[in-house]
């Protein structure tokens, strides 16, 4: 993005080349330029007639005079300890190293790094929906309890290989209340695990909420998990069209009915897979969400997720039409921008300590690899993280995933000014599509940079 073209005439976001009779001792020479990665947009009706600026590289965002942003063309002039030049630094508006060279490093210090362990376990990939768009072929039997030996085993080798000081746990599927007694008795294991460590534990589970019953809420209770992610795809029979059960029957009443139970001991974050048929049920599962929550004092908020192309959806003939990116970037600019901040990764898949365990207990780098055991790296029962590739029985689909951070040979992205945003987009989707999922709002980026502004004031009016 040209960043000067989003001030008053005169300012840029370039600092002019300093002429060679220039004073010796000046910001410019000094090495400080105008960040890459900032963006900009005049903050609609400010009576000031402020700028809202932010660095995407460091998830700032603040409002600006015009005065004080023309220090940035005064780089040239201005003496390295001038009041602006240090104000001007401690905001991310100038900097005064390589930018993408530091983001790089932190990427690769950041795929080992940390003392988190997350484990992705899948007790079952079985499934009672029959969603059109998902990408997973669905079946077969739930966890064995040898299966459940070697999880447990795995959780210590890499909890002690990285030092955890948190074990993370997401319950996924398939539909893992499918099989609620491998979750129960798994979780006391892992639980004890990580406190006999002195680690602390917390878990999540990705369900369709249709089996989330008095029961099974007290089940996961007991499982000290603590958040649950649920997907309405709309409100009724919107909703009904797409995720519906196996062999048909609608899905929505009862799962409305399982969130609308006061004292839920779990946040719920209301999933809304968007596409080109629903897109107009946006505010209308938002609207939902924010109910639920008014009416039964349980924590739940909504959070709008784009629905990619599905090769099981494919071969079936069921992909639902998939939202270009003007439209889904509308969504995401409505709604609190879920998830866009600055990331040293794009996501745990590049990170040695994030792992998926299917129900045989093969090992995977990305939930959407789960239920293909080809693209497994190795099996709970023998992996050694602290000898990651010779005890891997595929390596390349370990080293595969971790080398997406930020990939190399990808000038493109490397230029990109969303970089620190997206770190180089889905790994799945370059390794096995060899495309990039670049940011909805790409080609917003005044959008984007209002939308972080008016997400920061409501959070201080707050």
């Amino acid at each position: 993005m040209d960043f000067g073209k989003n001030f008053p005439e005169g300012l840029s976001g370039e600092s002019p080349r300093e002429p060679t009779d220039a004073p010796p001792h000046t910001a410019a020479r000094e090495g400080w330029h105008v960040s890459r990665y900032i963006v900009a947009a005049r903050i609609p009706g400010d009576s000031q007639g402020r700028f809202a600026v932010a660095n995407l590289s460091r998830g700032s965002c603040g409002a600006y005079p015009t005065l004080e942003l023309a220090a940035l063309a005064m780089l040239n002039e201005l003496p390295p300890d001038h009041p602006a030049v240090e104000r001007l630094a401690r905001r991310g508006l100038i900097v005064n190293f390589d930018e993408r060279a530091a983001l790089e490093a932190k990427a690769r210090m950041a795929c080992a790094g940390g003392r988190t362990v997350t484990l992705t376990i899948c007790p079952t990939m079985a499934c009672n929906f029959d969603c059109p768009y998902c990408f997973e072929r669905h079946g077969g039997p739930s966890m064995s309890q040898e299966v459940q030996d070697d999880v447990e085993a795995l959780a210590g080798r890499v909890m002690d290989a990285a030092g955890a000081g948190v074990l993370r746990v997401v319950w996924f599927g398939g539909e893992p209340l499918l099989a609620a007694r491998v979750i129960e008795s798994l979780s006391g294991r892992l639980i004890g695990l990580a406190e006999g460590r002195g680690a602390k534990y917390h878990a999540e589970a990705v369900t369709n909420g249709y089996l989330l019953t008095p029961a099974a809420v007290e089940l996961l209770g007991r499982a000290r998990v603590s958040e649950v992610q649920v997907t309405l795809d709309g409100v009724g029979t919107a909703h009904d069209a797409t995720r519906h059960l196996a062999g048909g029957g609608a899905t929505f009443d009862r799962i409305v009915e399982n969130l609308s139970r006061p004292g839920l001991p779990f946040r719920v974050s209301v999933r809304h897979n968007v596409h080109q048929g629903n897109l107009g049920e946006a505010e209308n599962v938002r609207a939902l969400a924010e109910e639920l929550a008014a009416q039964t004092g349980n924590s739940i908020a909504f959070c709008p997720a784009l629905v990619l192309n599905s090769e099981t959806a494919e071969r079936r003939g069921q992909q639902v039409g998939l939202l270009d990116g003007p439209a889904f970037s509308e969504v995401m600019l409505s709604n609190v921008l879920p998830g866009t901040g600055p990331r040293a990764i794009p996501c745990g898949a590049c990170h040695l300590f994030d792992l998926g365990v299917d129900p045989e207990g093969r090992l995977h780098k990305c939930r959407q690899t789960v239920d293909k055991p080809g693209l497994s790296f190795g099996a709970a029962r023998d992996w050694d993280p602290r000898d990651p590739l010779t005890t891997a029985s595929r390596p390349d689909n370990l080293t595969g995933f971790i080398n997406c951070a930020y990939p190399p040979g990808d000038d493109e992205c490397a230029a990109c000014l969303w970089l620190p945003v997206c770190a180089g987009g889905c790994p799945y989707e370059r390794l096995m599509h060899g495309r990039r999922q670049c940011v909805p709002f790409r080609e917003d980026p005044e959008g984007y940079v209002l939308a972080l502004w008016r997400d920061s004031q409501a959070g201080q009016a707050t």
